[in-house]
């Protein structure tokens, strides 16, 4: 494995969930090219809890944004449970991440004029799913993560941690196999957001789901089954 790779502990013949290898992300600034990511290697074992830690401005988003297929690396692969996600074209990517992830992220882009409901339903009504069944799943989920008095409100009406919430449960509501979350708790007060930790990791353990954050906070981090370092554009362990 390269100075940029980091396993995760598989067991015997697994195959890991999202195995990446020598992944490079270059940007042209005028007439620089800045290196954010230098030949990262690493595996996403199914069901783990991943904390990706570092300075601001390190790369660690521009990571998050390749493993979800939202930016294609300048070179080096990610694999899916052994696809390349980006020998796909850009319709395929998006049915995937429909079907196979979640997003939350700091700004939460939830739809402010619609309700906590019909924000959840969007991802399922996307898939073509039936309405009552979205209406179901949604409300159920938003029950989850205890906004079950809150279904009807629209989110412009909804505190900071409320909204954060709405998008968790957005996340989830199609059973993803992996979750994305970048800086969730960033904006939120120290107890809002240790409550999204404790529900981001309460879905993790009961579900199976696996999720990697993106997180300034040490508290969050240290809650996580593994934390990695984004350090010179590569992955480091937290020990290093």
């Amino acid at each position: 494995m390269s100075d940029g790779g980091v396993a995760g502990s598989a067991g015997a013949g697994q195959v890991p969930l999202v195995e990446v290898k020598g992944l490079w992300k270059r940007f042209q600034s005028g007439e620089r090219t800045i290196e954010v990511l230098r030949g990262v290697d690493l595996e996403i074992q199914p069901g783990e809890s991943l904390a990706i830690v570092g300075q601001s401005g390190i790369g660690k988003s521009t990571l998050l944004h390749v493993l979800g297929g939202l930016d294609a690396p300048s070179a080096g692969s990610v694999l899916f449970r052994g696809e390349d996600l980006f020998a796909k074209d850009g319709d395929e990517r998006a049915a995937f991440r429909n079907a196979s992830l979640g997003f939350v992220f700091q700004f939460h882009h939830l739809l402010p004029e619609f309700s906590a409901l019909e924000n959840v339903m969007m991802p399922g009504l996307l898939r073509g799913l039936g309405f009552d069944v979205m209406r179901a799943s949604a409300a159920e989920m938003l029950r989850e993560v205890e906004l079950g008095e809150r279904l009807d409100h629209r989110v412009g009406k909804l505190s900071g941690g409320e909204r954060q919430r709405v998008a968790l449960a957005r996340a989830l509501v199609l059973q993803p196999t992996l979750v994305l979350a970048d800086e969730p708790t960033g904006n939120l007060d120290p107890a809002t957001g240790d409550r999204i930790g404790e529900l981001l990791l309460a879905m993790n353990r009961t579900r199976g789901t696996a999720l990697v954050v993106v997180t300034h906070s040490e508290r969050l981090a240290a809650r996580m089954g593994r934390v990695l370092i984004l350090r010179d554009g590569v992955l480091l362990p937290a020990t290093t």
